[in-house]
């Protein structure tokens, strides 16, 4: 989440400086920083999630943990 916000801030230091090609790579890094972090975050979530659902379904048929 840091890179893509220094990447944004970078874009915005080019886009003032009227680098507009610069500025334009350097915010699509950004963006590409942030969706990986997103889709990190996301994996990390999920698969708790499914380590819990998993962890419910390993009950015997009378539905008790013994």
């Amino acid at each position: 989440m840091i890179l893509a916000a220094a990447g944004i801030a970078v874009a915005a230091v080019f886009l003032v400086r009227g680098n507009i090609d610069a500025a334009f790579v350097s915010a699509a890094l950004g963006a590409v920083a942030w969706f990986l972090s997103y889709r990190t975050t996301m994996k990390v979530i999920t698969a708790a999630a499914d380590a819990e659902a998993e962890d419910e379904n390993e009950t015997d048929e009378f539905n008790d943990d013994n």
